[in-house]
Order: C-alpha cells, then structure tokens, then sequence
C-alpha cells in the first residue's frame, strides 16, 4: 500500500509541475527565429513583446491564462486536499473530494489547450505585427505538456476516485 501512495504521489507532483510549465514556459508556438505563448512573443531571443490589451483578440488569450492558471491552482490544491484526507479519513472511505477538484483542474487544462489550438491561427492572422514571423511555426513543448498534463490530471482525477484509505 505504501508503494501504491508513493507512486499516487509522485504522479500527482509530476502532474503539478507539467502544468507549471506549460503555463509559464514560453513554447507554446515556435519557429527558427521566434517562440511565443500566453504571455509574451520573442523574436531573435531578444525583442520579447508582452501580451497585451493592445492585441486584437486578447480575450481568447486571457481566457487561455485564466484556465491555466486555474488548473494549476486546483492541482496544487488537489494535493494538499489529499494530504489532509490521508490523515483525516476514516478507513475504507474514499478521496472523492480530492477527485473532484483534481478533475476540475483537468477540466481547465483541456479548455485552455482546446481554445488555444482552435483559436491560435485568428490571433496570429489579426495581430500580424506581433506574429509577422509566425506564420512558419509549429506547436512548442509547452503546448503538448499542457495535453499531456491534461492527460496525468485525468488519470489522476480517476485514481483518486478509485482509491479508498487502508492502514
């Protein structure tokens, strides 16, 4: 039993820190001579240009921060709600609570990556002095460990729910 939680919890850490950096690294869309993300576009590794209200469609990349952010958040909480169950849960009953909070942040990350891959092409197109270079870019690393921390979330989220608390 002590290997199965060690093992929940270490998935659970590996989960956090995808999340921490899909939102914060800037690789979301990436070529030769530029990387952009959610926050800033970088072109030549040194004229970075933040992510403004100036930009059309700012809302679809604020929405794209909220939900990562979001999900970050729950997932952190997700873990100490855990933590506190271990010691405060009766035996046999189950971490439903943790469960639902750890499937709220999966929820988040799916948005946030969702809308970024159905509206990054609009954003790009409307603010062509931001993304002059883009157009030759391809999704970064930050961009497939938000799907792949969609992915740990999701499995985490189900075996939080499977599990019930044993000496």
């Amino acid at each position: 039993m002590l290997v199965l939680l060690a093992f929940i919890i270490l998935f659970h850490i590996t989960s956090a820190a995808l999340l921490f950096i899909a939102t914060i690294d800037n690789a979301w869309w990436v070529g030769e001579e530029f990387f952009a993300d959610i926050w800033r576009v970088c072109v030549n590794n040194t004229n970075c240009t933040e992510i403004d209200d100036s930009i059309q469609e700012f809302s679809t990349v604020q929405a794209v921060q909220a939900t990562m952010i979001l999900s970050t958040i729950l997932c952190c909480i997700a873990f100490l709600i855990f933590v506190l169950q271990l010691f405060r849960l009766k035996q046999g009953e189950r971490f439903v609570l943790t469960s639902i909070i750890q499937l709220m942040s999966c929820l988040c990350v799916m948005i946030a990556a969702s809308i970024y891959t159905d509206q990054r092409e609009d954003i790009h197109k409307n603010n062509s002095r931001l993304y002059a270079l883009t157009s030759d870019g391809s999704y970064g690393y930050s961009f497939i460990l938000a799907w792949v921390a969609f992915a740990f979330t999701f499995i985490s989220g189900l075996m939080y729910l499977i599990l019930r608390k044993r000496k």
